[in-house]
């Protein structure tokens, strides 16, 4: 029950490759390969959570015939396309859960030239998840010669008459930088109005990397408003620009 994609695309993330395998599996007659060549030619590439979303049955329907062609099935009826649909979107989708780290306690200013940075996360210790509706935040400090997961932060339902936006951006006031696979222009708008700034990514990864990754580059040349984030006085953050 493969759902990589044809013709040496890159490997779809877990869940999605998951998603897509029970879809094909509820068509019946319908194999994977078929299904990921309608979704290519339905959403474009990569094929994305938030391309996923946006999907309808119609559009589905019709990239499904011009895929299948004269092998689609008969009974391809609009109550297994919705359901097939329900799937793609992660509806009665349930991933096996990665153990969540543990955080560490952390005393403010214990690490010098530090900043606290946000990624959005719904497995483990992963970065995997978009902003508007991600299971937590992973905070962590970094300096350039240590790194630490200080909180887990969980947005939770929240209350029907909030704005769940702001709601989550003001969970991330202390920090900033927040990593995210997807953000929309007004969330984006309050992320920086809290004075975080969004860092949007192109695929999952492990949380570790990005937080190696930012620490090589506080440790050599962090642009001056980071620099100014981490404390530096104004004549070294001409000497990190440098």
């Amino acid at each position: 029950m493969s759902a990589q994609p044809p013709y040496g695309q890159a490997p779809l993330p877990a869940h999605l490759a998951l998603r897509i395998a029970l879809a094909a599996r509820s068509l019946k007659g319908v194999d994977t390969a078929h299904l990921l060549r309608a979704l290519i030619a339905a959403v474009g590439e990569p094929i994305t959570e938030a391309r996923l979303r946006k999907l309808r049955a119609s559009r589905l329907r019709a990239r499904l015939l011009e895929a299948c062609g004269d092998s689609v099935p008969p009974a391809l009826t609009d109550r297994q396309l919705h359901s097939a649909l329900g799937l793609l979107k992660g509806r009665g989708v349930r991933m096996p859960e990665d153990p969540l780290p543990i955080p560490e306690p952390y005393r403010e200013g214990e690490f010098p030239y530090s900043v606290r940075i946000a990624c959005a996360s719904d497995s483990g210790e992963r970065l995997d998840g978009i902003f508007s509706n991600c299971a937590r935040f992973l905070i962590y400090q970094i300096s350039p010669r240590e790194t630490r997961l200080v909180d887990l932060r969980e947005p939770g339902p929240g209350r029907d008459d909030e704005d769940r936006h702001a709601r989550r951006a003001e969970l991330l006031g202390d920090c900033q930088l927040l990593y995210t696979l997807s953000i929309g222009g007004p969330a984006a708008a309050k992320v920086v109005r809290a004075g975080v700034h969004p860092v949007r990514l192109a695929r999952a990864q492990p949380a570790r990397e990005i937080v190696e990754e930012l620490q090589r580059v506080l440790a050599t040349a962090p642009p001056p408003w980071l620099a100014k984030a981490m404390g530096a006085e104004p004549d070294q953050r001409v000497r990190f620009t440098q």
